[in-house]
Parts: C-alpha cells; structure tokens; sequence
C-alpha cells in the first residue's frame, strides 16, 4: 500500500482549500493510499516536511498548491525515493497544466479531487532538475523583463491572486516602459556570445506565462538538456512585438530570438540582474550558472497527458516501482 505525506498550503493560489483537500485525501484512501495531512506554514516548512517524508522513505510528497510550493518541495526529495504529486490550488498551476490536471477555480470546485482520482493510480517518472546558482527549479528560471516584474508583484494576497493573469500583463507592459533590457554574456562549451537582451528564460518544460504560451514545443522532461531562449529587444515595442510572437508559436523562426540548448550554461552582466526561478523572485547577481541534473526528480504524472513529456518509460507505479529498478 503506498504511502504518502500531503501538505496543504493554505495562502496558495485564490481559494480557501482545506475541506477541498480532506476530500481529495479521502479519495487517495478509498484508492489504498495511506495519507498523513499536514499543514504548511510557508515556504520552508514545505522544504523540511518533504525532507521528512523522504527520510520515512514515503512514496509520494503530495503538495496542494501551486508552482511556487512546488519549488520550496525540491530540496527535501531530490535524490530520494520519494515521488512528487501536485493538487493544483495554486495561482497559475503551469506545472499542473503541463501534465494536464485541472486547476482549482470556482467553477472546476471538484478539481482536487479529480486530479487526485488521476494520481491515484499514477505512474512514477523521473524528471530533469535545474540549478540556478544552487538553488533547484523544475520549471524555469528567468532574467529580464519577467523577472523584473515578478519582483515587483510578489509576494501577492490571496485578494490580488484572483486577477493575476491581468495584474501581471498590466505590470509587464507598465514596466516595459521603464525596462530596456540586459547586456548578457552566455557562456557555454566554453564559448561566449555577447548581446542585448530583453527578456533570457531557461525552460525546463512546453509552457511559460501562466501556461498560455508553448515556450519550448520540443521541451523533454528527460532528455538531459535544457532550453535557453534569448529575446532581443529595449522598449515598449519591442516587448509588445516578442509577446504576440511568443503567444503565436512564432518566436522559433524569429530572427530576434535565440535559442540554445545545454547541459550547463553561465550568464553574466556588468551589473546585479534580476532573475526569478519558477515564478519566484530571487536575489540579483552578476553571474548565473545554470546546469541540469538528469532524472534527479521523481514525480507522479496521469496515465494521459496533453503532449509527449518523456523520452525513457517509467518507473512503475507507487508502492511497487522501486523493486522494478
């Protein structure tokens, strides 16, 4: 029977959500999970309740919640045996949505438990990890533009959370006003290219801004490698003009986009650059290193999701695939 630890975050995303969560454990019961409900009280207890539930050699950390709560999970079960589950109670759910579970909103109020009825038989992939000068990310880390405005809209109240998608475009085009980019130097193979950027996201998966545009249509969860995705650009039109093209799939044939793939990259300035790991603000540097930690992550994913994710097969599914390795 497999066993679990399930956190519930109760300032994630717009919605009060403990009742919703005891029901969507219950459902992981009625499906021979043995679950433990705990309740967060930020960022860092997430961190130290997954490396609690690793040392108990659970197999699985389910964390109610959204991309952020997520990123605070990743220290406590990289490495480990213990698999990563989300119930999407988060703001934008980008992690959620690439594996096609439905986000919770007040007209999908059933979708806990619904994402918990399709994890519930769910099988166990590993997956890719970033660092960003030491610090994991499972979805991006990001300099520029977006960064810029994710330090200036986080932390948000759960109030603010219920317009997020218009307060964050309304505060991208504001600060596109103001923002004329990054002078970047990239580092990787040992050779370095210079430039002018607006806006250099690192992508770990397909979808970026809130999950509405397919950032990495190849992206593979697996596969070793990353995407680094440079957009040129210093104003207002600039920005206006990569977005559309960005939202329209067209950034890959652009000549004002760039795009490598690595293992293990560096970016550096002249001066301390904003940069945000999923959707978190983090310190400025001058110098980022960025490499990728192959399949360091379990995670739990649907029998169907909305595109291909993975490159090898899967693990098993919880309680029996450790003893398949």
């Amino acid at each position: 029977m497999p066993s679990a630890l399930l956190v519930y975050n109760p300032v994630a995303g717009r919605y009060p959500s403990r009742l919703l969560t005891e029901r969507a454990a219950s459902l992981l019961q009625k499906h021979g999970w043995q679950i433990q409900i705990e309740t967060s009280r930020g960022g860092k207890h997430i961190t130290q309740l997954a490396h609690q539930a690793a040392a108990e050699k659970m197999d699985a950390f389910y964390v109610v919640g959204g991309d952020g709560s997520l990123g605070h999970a990743l220290p406590g079960l990289i490495g480990t045996e213990t698999a990563l589950g989300v119930l999407p109670a988060g703001t934008a759910n980008v992690w959620a949505q690439e594996l096609g579970l439905p986000g919770l909103t007040w007209t999908r109020i059933m979708a806990l438990e619904e994402s918990a009825r399709r994890l519930a038989q769910a099988q166990v992939w590993e997956v890719d990890i970033g660092l960003c000068n030491q610090v994991p990310f499972l979805l991006w880390a990001g300099v520029g533009l977006d960064a810029f405005v994710v330090h200036h809209i986080e932390p948000r109240s759960q109030w603010e959370k219920n317009f997020s998608i218009v307060q964050y475009f309304a505060s991208a085009v504001w600060n596109a006003t103001i923002w004329h980019g990054v002078n970047l130097g990239v580092i990787e193979g040992g050779e370095l290219m210079q430039g002018h950027f607006m806006l250099a996201v690192v992508s770990n998966i397909h979808l970026y801004a809130g999950g509405i545009a397919n950032i990495s249509p190849n992206a593979l969860l697996d596969d070793g490698l990353m995407d680094l995705w440079l957009f040129e650009g210093k104003n207002l039109e600039d920005a206006v003009q990569q977005a559309w093209n960005l939202w329209a799939g067209r950034h890959i044939q652009s000549n004002r986009v760039q795009h490598i793939q690595f293992e293990k990259i560096s970016l550096e300035s002249d001066s301390p650059i904003y940069f945000q790991i999923d959707g978190e603000p983090e310190k400025g540097s001058e110098r980022l290193t960025i490499e990728v930690l192959p399949r360091a992550l379990k995670v739990l994913v649907p029998d169907i999701t909305p595109r291909t994710l993975f490159a090898r097969a899967p693990l098993g599914e919880p309680g029996d695939w450790p003893n398949k390795r």
